[in-house]
């Protein structure tokens, strides 16, 4: 169901978006529950308990990813997703500036530079997926 005052071709590009968000996260919350040891040599070093905190992360990309196909708890999922996404960074840059190799992950700045400048659309991404903000693609005026 749309929600009032939004075009069709908006809410479908939303519908996508949730759609492939919800394959993103999910995915990557299982990577992170399956194989935490992984990850850890990217977990900076101020992080507590970096292998529970890689745990906790991945349930809560695989809750977030359900929450947001769903419809009572899709703009907290896509809040939380957009924080997620906000709180990953330092590991990202991590992983980045100090080369550290991670199986199955590209080791070079081909894969590093786009990866760190598109974290910034993931956090957009959440939110206008999860109906937060319009900006900047608007649909029909509100009636």
């Amino acid at each position: 169901m749309r929600p009032a005052g939004q075009g069709r071709a908006m809410a479908d590009g939303r519908f996508r978006l949730r759609l492939a968000l919800a394959g993103l996260y999910a995915g990557i919350g299982a990577v992170h529950l399956a194989r935490p040891d992984l990850l850890m040599p990217i977990m900076p070093a101020s992080v507590p308990e970096p292998r529970l905190v890689i745990l906790a992360t991945g349930l809560c990309e695989i809750a977030g990813a359900a929450a947001l196909l769903g419809q009572r708890f899709r703009r907290a999922a896509a809040i939380g997703l957009a924080l997620y996404a906000v709180c990953v960074y330092p590991a990202n840059l991590k992983h980045a500036l100090e080369g550290i190799s991670v199986p199955g992950i590209p080791d070079s700045w081909w894969y590093h530079g786009p990866r760190l400048a598109f974290q910034p659309v993931l956090v957009w991404a959440a939110l206008w997926a999860g109906g937060l903000v319009d900006w900047p693609i608007k649909g029909s005026p509100r009636a």
